[in-house]
């Protein structure tokens, strides 16, 4: 057997063994009509917030769009401008989390302010205008929206981006939120991370050991340094029994 031929069978196996692989990692992550449904479902609960409609963005673990979805029943029920603000923190939360540890967006808010340890930050990895901006605007927030199957890129640092793990553990990658308050963004990631049963992450670094919100802001510093400013005793509230109401499974 020649020096070519071998490396082509060589390829081959491989190409055997981990096409089952990637393939289970995206087959565990929920269509465009399931993340809708849990996505309307999940904003008929309190969240704090000023009851506003919803962008959802799921991107896999190389930071391609997998699925963008949208509470109402058109693109203009909800902010325009966070069509993207939910993909970018869906790319953060899956860029900035590992296999044994997952961060928060919300995490991230203090660490990037001047001075802070992660400052800059949120200038890095720039979103992808093309995919942000580009395609058809009607086929927004549909199974055909322009930025599926592309990689968006960008930074976000306040709340509304968790990183997804499967059942098994398995990193899948990010799940973003927006269209409301930051507070509010983030428990609605949190119940609907929880409603699609992709919130089996190993662990975190707020008090909880999860990637819970973290709200321990005073006098302009977090006590923790990975804290977020609060919006509304409500929220705050919220924010706290989380771990509580839609807690983490246990391994």
């Amino acid at each position: 057997m020649s020096v070519r031929s071998l490396a082509a069978c060589v390829i081959a196996a491989l190409a055997f063994v981990c096409a089952p692989v990637a393939h289970a990692a995206a087959a565990a992550i929920p269509d465009h009509a399931t993340v809708q449904q849990a996505l309307r479902s999940v904003l008929k609960e309190k969240n704090g917030g000023f009851g506003l409609n919803m962008w959802a963005t799921i991107v896999d673990r190389d930071g391609n769009v997998a699925v963008v979805a949208m509470s109402g029943d058109s693109r203009g029920d909800q902010w325009p401008g966070s069509r993207v603000i939910s993909a970018q923190k869906a790319n953060t939360a899956n860029a900035f989390s590992l296999p044994k540890l997952s961060i928060s967006t919300a995490n991230l808010y203090t660490a990037v302010q001047p001075g802070g340890t992660l400052f800059g930050l949120q200038a890095s990895n720039p979103v992808d205008t093309q995919v942000a901006y580009g395609g058809k605007a009607e086929d927004f927030g549909t199974a055909k929206d322009p930025m599926v199957g592309k990689r968006i890129g960008g930074v976000n640092v306040f709340g509304g981006g968790l990183a997804i793990y499967a059942a098994d553990g398995t990193l899948l990658g990010g799940l973003g939120l927006s269209g409301d308050s930051a507070v509010a963004d983030h428990i609605i990631a949190w119940r609907l991370r929880h409603a699609l049963d992709l919130d089996h992450i190993p662990g975190g670094i707020s008090p909880t050991k999860d990637d819970n919100m973290v709200l321990d802001i005073a006098d302009g510093k977090s006590a923790g340094g990975w804290g977020h400013p609060e919006t509304s005793p409500e929220a705050t509230a919220i924010v706290n029994q989380l771990p509580t109401t839609h807690p983490i499974p246990k391994k």
